[in-house]
Order: structure tokens, then sequence, then C-alpha cells
């Protein structure tokens, strides 16, 4: 039985979603063939710091983060983030130095 020609690999993808998308969608064993070694090199811009959370936070914080559809990580940053800046914006209107890392 004749193996029906596959499609190459795009050199390029405009985003990692369309990667994601494509890879989805195609098996990298039909391509192998097309594939060459690849060098990588990166710096990591974000460090992870871990925090204690209360069991029920935690629980309330998933579900919250499954509602919206992005991960628990990325709602306790955000709403750190806001909690934070209207802190730093009280301590400025009653004239007390910021805090430093």
């Amino acid at each position: 039985m004749a193996r029906a020609k596959t499609a190459s690999i795009p050199r390029h993808f405009r985003t990692a979603e369309a990667a994601g998308r494509f890879w989805d969608t195609h098996d990298l064993a039909d391509r192998w063939n097309q594939t060459e070694p690849a060098s990588v090199a990166f710096h990591l811009q974000r460090q992870l710091h871990l925090f204690a959370v209360e069991p029920r936070l935690a629980r309330e914080l998933h579900a919250v983060a499954a509602a919206r559809g992005v991960s628990p990580e990325t709602i306790a940053n955000l709403w750190l983030r806001e909690r934070l800046a209207k802190e730093s914006a009280t301590r400025r209107r009653r004239g007390k130095p910021r805090a430093t890392a």
C-alpha cells in the first residue's frame, strides 16, 4: 500500500499557539525525516517563589481559575498585583516610603 505524502513542517510559526494547533493535528512520526538537530539557548526571566496557601483558599483559587480558563498562578499573580498596587498607593498617600526588595 502506498504511503500518502505528508505536508512539510512549516519553517516558522507566527505564535506558539499556531505551532500547537499544527502539532495537535499532525504526527511527528510521519515527518521524522524532515527534522534536524537544533541548538536552543534561552535565559529565564522569571523566578519561582513558593508560598503556603490555606487548603480552602487553594480550592477556591483553582475553581476560579478553571472557570476563567487560566492557571491558578495567573489568577494569584493578577490579584496580588492589584492588591499590592492599592497598598503602594495607600502608603504614598500617607507619605510612607515604599518597601524595597
